[in-house]
């Protein structure tokens, strides 16, 4: 059966073999430890590894161990009753209850205390809880699944992660691949982020010049997919083109990939007669024109000619003048050449 894999875009081998574990491991109870850089999808994959397991119609429950105070993160995980410390008010249950039957997600575990390590394996071993200022035992049935950017044997030699633990969440290990390993994933994801940021702002499709692609694919992404992301929706907003040119592209890309931002574009000039003459004052007087009339004369034809040599995009053809857009515009309109 095909695995549902909504939210996740790409087709590299790299995905793929993500992929082929994950279908796999996501019809068992296994627990599951998802690694991988910072932005590079973990939680779209666990959700995929939900929504493709036998729990797919009970509870999935996010929580960031990273987001949490860690006074605070044991009364989240486990609920609490009233009275238990100030402002608890009333009872309140935590993500495993709240998970049960489902699938709870730890994020970023590697960020969890030790004295609360300790508590998620009972609930993993036992599969039961006690609440913050309880007397009573839950049992809970969830899946867990963990997910951290940061390298667990190294916590676990340095002290600061429980080997136990660590054993007990690695049972099937699934490595997220760095996008820069995902090959032509970069241009998928990137059209799609165009074009969902150009739908949301409500302005025409942008598409990216063969340059831009390849400048794409050159890049490093050290921030992965999010900054992939972030990157597209900046695009949709600043770039005022249909197409996006290398000029356009954050500095941060010239300089990682070892090329010099670009602030004009060389044009290739159309081939012209052999000789140049510049306008001579004859001219003028031939013309009857003066000094501002004929000048403004010239300035209108070269216009022209920059419009019709970038098929009408005035983002192009101001650059071929080496004027800002809008006073391009300006100028246009005032000749009625818009």
């Amino acid at each position: 059966m095909a695995l549902n894999l909504t939210g996740i875009i790409g087709n590299s081998p790299a995905l793929a073999e993500v992929f082929k574990v994950l279908g796999k491991v996501a019809p068992t109870d296994s627990t599951v430890l998802v690694t991988g850089e910072s932005g590079t999808g973990k939680e779209l994959l666990v959700r995929a590894l939900h929504q493709n397991s036998d729990r797919h119609n009970k509870p999935f429950v996010p929580i960031n161990c990273g987001a949490i105070p860690k006074e605070l993160l044991e009364s989240e995980l486990f609920g609490h009753e009233k009275g238990a410390f100030t402002h608890a008010i009333r009872s309140r249950p935590g993500r495993f209850e709240l998970a049960d039957g489902g699938t709870i997600f730890l994020d970023e575990i590697g960020e969890m205390d030790l004295s609360l390590q300790v508590k998620i394996l009972r609930a993993l071993q036992e599969k039961e809880i006690e609440r913050v200022g309880g007397t009573s035992i839950k049992k809970v049935d969830v899946r867990v699944v963990a997910a951290t950017n940061r390298d667990l044997e190294d916590e676990v030699a340095a002290g600061r992660f429980r080997e136990d633990l660590f054993y007990r969440l690695n049972v099937i290990p699934l490595r997220l691949p760095a996008l820069r390993k995902r090959g032509n994933d970069i241009l998928l994801l990137a059209e799609h982020f165009l074009r969902s940021h150009c739908t949301s702002k409500e302005r025409k499709k942008l598409t990216l010049s063969p340059k831009a692609q390849e400048m794409l694919l050159t890049y490093s992404w050290p921030g992965n997919v999010r900054e992939l992301e972030n990157f597209m929706e900046r695009l949709s907003i600043l770039c005022e083109g249909l197409e996006i040119l290398p000029e356009d592209l954050p500095a941060k890309i010239f300089e990682d990939i070892g090329e010099r931002p670009l602030r004009k574009v060389e044009v290739v000039q159309p081939v012209a007669p052999i000789g140049f003459a510049w306008p001579t004052l004859k001219d003028m007087k031939d013309k009857d024109l003066k000094l501002k009339e004929f000048l403004e004369a010239i300035e209108g034809r070269l216009l022209a000619e920059a419009l019709e040599h970038s098929d009408g995009i005035k983002n192009k053809a101001a650059e071929l003048v080496g004027i800002k857009r809008t006073t391009l515009i300006e100028k246009l309109k005032k000749r009625d050449l818009l």
